[in-house]
């Protein structure tokens, strides 16, 4: 069954209610009466959709003679919200790099599993290093400016002012970033180790 708007899913609900309790099935007008629409028209609209989606099953020819579908299904709310993108990052060697802002990109916030804030950033990947963590060229990172790193955790990094994509480890209390990637070394920072973001989803765009 096609997913069912917020108003349809409501006009469903009442419907099964009203058959769940024994009831007849309501006439259109008293669908709008319920719902305060402006007339039984209206009623009709909603009714006819829930039909053609297969949330409600119509013998012809009768009014009241309505009945649940077996497959209706709750409506699935879909919030999307917009997270900047800022540049490309390295997989790879580490390399002099500004970040500028390329614009937004749009997600849904259940597919990335979180809601994201204000920290939140985007990277696109050149680099094959992170390929052991299924993170390929092109794809785009969304990290999250602020939380120290866990050793483990997947990090956009500047070491020794040099920007990468690499998991943040500890070996005695001392950090370094690991290539997943066999064809690349580890990095020891010589001056410094500064955390831009740590690791929080993945978007992949499919490739032809």
């Amino acid at each position: 069954m096609t997913v069912l708007s917020p108003k349809q899913e409501a006009v469903r609900a009442f419907i099964a209610d009203e058959l769940t309790a024994g009831r007849p099935c309501p006439s259109q007008r008293e669908i709008a009466a319920h719902f305060n629409f402006a007339s039984s028209y209206a009623a009709a609209c909603h009714v006819r959709a829930l039909v053609k989606k297969g949330a409600l099953l119509a013998a012809s020819g009768k009014a009241r003679a309505l009945q649940l579908a077996q497959a209706a299904q709750p409506v699935v709310p879909v919030t999307i919200t917009t997270i900047p993108l800022f540049g490309s990052i390295p997989a790879g060697f580490g390399q002099d790099r500004e970040q500028e802002s390329e614009g937004l990109i749009s997600v849904d916030i259940s597919t990335i599993g979180f809601k994201p804030s204000r920290n939140t950033f985007a990277l696109r990947v050149v680099g094959d290093s992170m390929i052991g963590r299924h993170v390929c060229d092109g794809d785009i990172v969304v990290l999250e400016h602020g939380p120290e790193p866990r050793s483990g955790q997947m990090v956009a990094a500047l070491i020794d002012r040099k920007s990468t994509l690499k998991t943040f480890l500890l070996k005695n209390n001392q950090p370094f970033l690991k290539a997943e990637n066999p064809k690349y070394p580890d990095l020891i920072p010589a001056e410094e180790l500064m955390i831009q973001g740590v690791f929080r989803a993945l978007i992949r765009k499919a490739r032809e």
